[in-house]
């Protein structure tokens, strides 16, 4: 179990912002201990956030990256996927991600995927033609290079130059008909459909018994991976 996760709420410059992420890491934490400790922060010290929040979270993103790469973290083997989440004034919320984990919002009870898996059979191409190779074996999934399961991650200083680090960002306004959204490690997802999550979460009104609950379903149905969740309910 490799995984950390951020869920608080800041005040800042007379706004409300809650910070949400989950990053699921392989081959040591030492690159989990930088994101949990810098990961925002990279983000809410950038003028730019207030007037172009994408620009400043895609910055962040590579910030984040080349800062863990130039720290030699794990001499160069750790890495990490991460999904975020901010949500300002309760009203708007920006989801971004690198690698497998996910962000669902749910919308009069309708599951809708704010995140990207970063796949290697949708991203093929590009690992093979910045030099690498995807390989599988026998009774294991695709791997880049032999090793690595997805194709963006922060980190993996021995597989960058093959792989991606940039996010894909979407972006949400929260009104009456948002009522929670999930964020889960890829453990969760392997096992659950977007909307048998938010159907789940839709009985509970308590967050944090629904992400248990979550949880609880993902071992039943013999996920063999990292979980971890996070459900923000929305008060509309």
């Amino acid at each position: 179990m490799e995984d950390y996760h951020v869920a608080k709420f800041a005040q800042l410059r007379e706004h409300e912002l809650g910070l949400f992420a989950i990053y699921d890491g392989h081959l040591g934490d030492s690159v989990l201990c930088y994101l949990q400790k810098h990961w925002f922060s990279n983000i809410l010290e950038d003028e730019e956030f207030w007037t172009d929040p994408g620009r400043s979270i895609s910055k962040a993103y590579e910030k984040t990256d080349q800062a863990i790469l130039s720290h030699n973290l794990d001499s160069g083997r750790g890495g990490s996927t991460a999904v975020t989440a901010i949500l300002i004034d309760g009203q708007k919320l920006w989801v971004a991600n690198i690698g497998d984990s996910r962000a669902v919002l749910s919308k009069k009870g309708q599951a809708k995927q704010m995140s990207i898996d970063h796949e290697l059979n949708t991203e093929r191409g590009s690992i093979e033609n910045r030099g690498g190779f995807v390989s599988i074996m026998p009774g294991d999934f695709a791997r880049v290079n032999g090793q690595l399961a997805v194709s963006r991650a922060f980190g993996d200083k021995n597989l960058k130059s093959h792989l991606r680090s940039d996010p894909d960002i979407k972006t949400a306004d929260i009104d009456s008909d948002t009522e929670l959204l999930i964020l889960a490690s890829d453990g969760l997802w392997k096992v659950m459909s977007n909307q048998e999550a938010v159907d789940i979460a839709k009985k509970a009104k308590d967050p944090l018994r629904v992400a248990k609950q979550l949880m609880a379903e993902a071992l039943n149905r013999d996920s063999k991976d990292d979980i971890s969740c996070i459900v923000v309910r929305f008060k509309g």
